[in-house]
């Protein structure tokens, strides 16, 4: 797995019970399976000095983002819910950015984006890495065809060396090979897959 130190950022990407638990409402195949991965990934971050940091999809109960509103996906972590909640056996040891509690499609961790005007919005993700001198964010966690290639994929054109940790990521697969085409985008914008 890839080497940790100060100048480096350990991206925790939406491990949250509605994507990692079966009993979620949007449930990856195979998700609780990354969780000891993570875990010892936190550890060895942690234990380098790197910074971790974990996103959350935070959802009103009524957003575009929902199929009941106009969107494309079911009812799923809605703020202060079990499913919004991250999951119970994910070490959480540094700061969470919600992402969506405007109503906003949250896919990547550093920006948001209105679903009707298609207006993006930063989170304070860039902000937090470029105040702590990061410049390389490693990445891991769920859903490899959606949040975690955005994330990857903002990383990169916003300059960081970004990495992907192949055994530590699962796919929707909404279509079959969404999951493989989302990592040969990665591969193509400069993100290693480690």
């Amino acid at each position: 797995m890839p080497p940790y130190d100060h100048r480096t950022a350990l991206l925790v990407v939406d491990v949250q019970n509605d994507f990692t638990d079966p009993a979620g409402t949007l449930a990856v195949p195979d998700a609780e399976t990354i969780l000891p991965i993570l875990n010892a990934e936190i550890g060895s971050a942690l234990g380098a000095g790197a910074l971790v940091v974990y996103t959350q999809d935070w959802h009103p109960p009524t957003t575009p983002h929902f199929l009941k509103d106009g969107g494309r996906w079911p009812v799923h972590c809605v703020a202060g819910t079990w499913g919004a909640d991250l999951h119970p056996e994910l070490a959480v040891e540094g700061p969470v950015i919600k992402k969506g509690s405007g109503g906003e499609d949250g896919y990547s961790g550093f920006t948001v984006r209105d679903p009707r005007s298609g207006e993006v919005d930063a989170t304070q993700l860039e902000g937090m890495l470029r105040d702590g001198r990061v410049g390389r964010a490693v990445i891991a966690g769920l859903a490899t065809d959606y949040c975690v290639v955005e994330t990857a994929l903002d990383g990169r054109r916003l300059g960081f060396d970004v990495e992907v940790i192949a055994a530590g990521i699962r796919a929707v697969d909404v279509e079959p090979g969404d999951g493989e085409r989302a990592v040969e985008r990665m591969r193509e914008a400069g993100t290693a897959i480690v």
